[in-house]
């Protein structure tokens, strides 16, 4: 029944027992079967373990038996894990409950102690009634047995009876308390005797009686004023507890067992006092060798004289649980406390450890404790978490107040990436000073915080290390000009000054910070934080979907970074420093009012956003090395914001479409000029297929406009080659590099293949 057992944590879109593949192989397809009904053969009298798994596995080869072994030892695992949280979740009842049954035990013995001696009691008048009743007849009689038993020698039984309590006190006084045993139960059988055969009166048994309870009363008392001593070996404790069981007393024994050892362990935790100038470690490990050991001592004497009796276990469980508790509070007080305060991460996590490693000494012993110590533990370790991760983020803010947004290598003092030589130089990464501060800090972070991961107790860790990335991201947004105006950018940066970058070397250098430590160092060192603490499992792919999810975020907030830097420098390119605007439909509708014949070129604004883009590319090349995908995606974003700006401008399209002076040849004719030298010079280097449809239906847009004048556009428009020329003489002469055949493109460009179409394909897009 043990894989039945191991399935009850299983979800339900498969058999508990065997994996997906395992049995769909085995033949059977039960998705929609509630894990309830799959459990109900678990469950039947006659349910035959070998044969179940014979019938499942007959057609599995040894790999796939090797499989399903090592599947059901991860099922058992998380069983126990499951069954610990639930016994846990439950055991303050269960062991007042416990406590209870205990208590109710010892009363019903005194109950049926108290019915014996009544009962005796009783028998004992009835016959003393009827032995009166008798009298008068049998006076001569009796006077003739008295005169008889006068002449007769004592029995053995009357001379023991009459020796019994000064051999009972000569034991008690020199504590031979085996012997002292002994003799009590001798007397118990001797008046059990005596009673069935007659051999003494009913008053002598009565007195007897007495005697038994009393010397039993009496060698109890002395055993637990033995067991109190603080001068009573291990031994000794043992044995007077056993004796105690022995004399019927069992919870009075277990209690005063566990009493001694507590008193014990408050003798010896005196010896241990914190300082602060010592070791927070030093005094962690001291004084969990104490509470363990004396833990560790009790479990194996109440194993020695109780055995596993449950309400015994109970009540050792729960003293261990309290001893527990007050290590983990002195803990907590005298060496977390001032480490969480401070942002120690390291030192609390080593404590943490060292408290959790001494626990384990006693999980062989059936006793687990971590789960107490750790609910104590976590919120100081959480507090110090805090603590590191605010410090990352004031001294990394700090240091952007200053920032020149050069990239350098890592300077003297600051932790590289790797171990810096002649030949990984290269490798080291090239970072503004901020972001090599950032980068280091979190390294460290990532050391000091590996033990908590492998405790369960970093759970928050990636997650704060989100929240402050994010919060370098918004220094870096609040750098760029005109960010000022961005109130949204601004929430949360407070009174956080950060240096302006001015030129587009120092803009982008803000990306480059954002960008490597999302792409790679950040992810470097969290994949190296886990391989410090493997897991196997279905928790291993948990782990492997966290990891995923938080790459995303972290390239998330690099895209906040990205749309902030293309929607600045689009508005840069759109609007004037009056907020007057570069792109408006008038420019477009008045050419058609003018006599001169107009210059044939790309309209400023345009010719201005190639000027950008292919400055900037250049910078990019030497800024992004090996990530020179991440360039072009930026170069993509900045023409799809202008594009995208362009396509949703409701006061442009309102003048285009429904202005009173429609859109004439000329204006067409110079605003689909405009777009093909978009298509030509984005090809494979600044134009996404995203922002190629776009750039069509913009097209399309114009031309129903212009047909809705009641003239055709293809007859008005020039002929492709015209446009081709045009376009390529004005990237020729803005780019300094002599004309591109039409239809070549740049085949070393890491998109080529999201190249545009033709002009002519363009035209025939429109005209269909």
């Amino acid at each position: 029944m043990a894989s039945a057992k191991s399935s009850r944590s299983r979800p339900a879109g498969h058999s508990g027992v065997f994996p997906v593949n395992a049995a769909a192989g085995a033949g059977g397809s039960d998705g929609g079967v509630q894990l309830a009904d799959k459990l109900k053969i678990f469950k039947t009298d006659n349910f035959d373990p070998d044969a179940y798994v014979q019938s499942k596995c007959r057609t599995m080869d040894e790999k796939e038996i090797r499989h399903l072994c090592s599947y059901l030892q991860d099922l058992k695992k998380a069983s126990a894990e499951e069954m610990r949280r639930s016994v846990y979740a439950n055991y303050a009842a269960f062991i007042r409950t416990s406590k209870e049954i205990s208590d109710l035990e010892g009363e019903l013995l005194s109950v049926r102690n108290l019915l014996s001696t009544q009962s005796a009691l009783i028998h004992g008048l009835s016959e003393g009634v009827q032995i009166d009743s008798l009298s008068t007849g049998l006076e001569g009689s009796a006077e003739q047995d008295i005169s008889t038993v006068e002449d007769q020698e004592p029995s053995e039984i009357w001379k023991w009876y009459t020796d019994f309590p000064d051999m009972l006190d000569v034991l008690l006084a020199e504590r031979r308390v085996d012997e002292a045993l002994d003799a009590l139960d001798e007397a118990e059988q001797i008046a059990a005797d005596a009673k069935q055969k007659g051999t003494l009166s009913m008053a002598d048994i009565l007195a007897l009686k007495r005697a038994i309870s009393e010397n039993r009363q009496k060698l109890a008392d002395q055993l637990a004023e033995a067991a109190c001593q603080s001068s009573t070996c291990g031994v000794e404790l043992r044995a007077a507890a056993s004796a105690l069981k022995r004399l019927g007393d069992g919870p009075r024994a277990h209690s005063l067992l566990l009493s001694a050892h507590n008193q014990r362990l408050q003798l010896n935790m005196q010896t241990i006092q914190p300082s602060s100038t010592s070791y927070g470690g030093a005094y962690t490990a001291s004084l969990a060798q104490q509470v363990f050991r004396v833990i560790a001592q009790a479990l194996s004497d109440s194993a020695e004289v109780f055995g596993d009796e449950p309400a015994y276990m109970s009540e050792l469980v729960t003293w261990a649980t309290k001893q527990a508790m007050s290590f983990s509070l002195l803990v907590k007080r005298h060496a977390l406390a001032s480490c969480a305060a401070g942002g120690g991460l390291r030192a609390a996590a080593e404590c943490v450890k060292i408290a959790l490693g001494y626990s384990e000494l006693l999980v062989a012993r059936g006793l687990s404790l971590s789960a107490v110590l750790m609910k104590q533990f976590r919120p100081s370790v959480d507090q110090a978490l805090d603590s590191n991760l605010r410090r990352i983020e004031e001294s990394t803010a700090a240091l952007a107040a200053a920032d020149d947004w050069v990239l350098t290598y890592p300077p003297t003092g600051i932790r590289p990436f790797a171990r810096s030589s002649a030949g990984s130089l290269a490798l080291q990464p090239k970072l503004s000073s901020s972001a090599h501060r950032f980068n280091s800090m979190v390294q460290d972070f990532f050391e000091d915080v590996g033990p908590l991961v492998s405790l369960q107790l970093g759970g928050s860790a990636m997650d704060g290390l989100l929240k402050i990335f994010d919060s370098y991201v918004n220094l870096l947004i609040s750098a760029l000009p005109g960010s000022v105006d961005d109130e949204v950018n601004l929430e949360g940066l407070g009174n956080k000054i950060v240096r302006m970058a001015e030129t587009e070397e120092e803009q982008l250098a803000l990306l480059a910070n954002a960008s490597l430590l999302a792409e790679e160092l950040l992810p470097r060192a969290a994949m190296k934080l886990y391989s410090m603490n493997p897991v196997r499992g279905p928790d291993r792919q948990n782990r492997v979907a966290e990891q995923r999810e938080w790459k995303r975020k972290l390239h998330r907030t690099v895209d906040k970074l990205r749309d902030s830097f293309c929607r600045q420098h689009a508005l840069d390119l759109i609007f004037t420093d009056d907020g007057d605007s570069h792109l408006s439909a008038d420019m477009y509708i008045n050419m058609d009012n003018t006599v001169e014949d107009p210059e044939w070129v790309p309209s400023l604004i345009f010719q201005e956003l190639y000027g950008k883009l292919n400055k900037m590319a250049s910078i990019a090349a030497d800024i992004f090395v090996g990530r020179e995908r991440f360039a072009t995606l930026l170069m993509m974003r900045l023409t799809e914001t202008v594009m995208l700006w362009l396509s949703e401008d409701q006061s442009f399209w309102e003048e285009i479409e429904e202005g009173p002076r429609a859109l004439g040849p000329l204006g067409l004719q110079q605003f689909y000029l405009d777009m093909q030298f978009v298509i030509l010079f984005g090809q494979g280097r600044f134009l996404s297929r995203h922002v190629h449809q776009v750039i069509l239906n913009i097209i399309d847009r114009a031309m129903a406009a212009f047909s809705a004048t009641g003239m055709d556009p293809d007859r008005v428009l020039p002929s492709d080659d015209w446009f081709i020329d045009v376009a390529q003489e004005t990237i020729s002469r803005i780019s300094g590099k002599p004309r591109v055949a039409n239809g070549e493109r740049e085949v070393n460009s890491p998109t080529a293949s999201v190249s545009a179409q033709s002009v002519s394909s363009a035209r025939s897009h429109s005209s269909s």
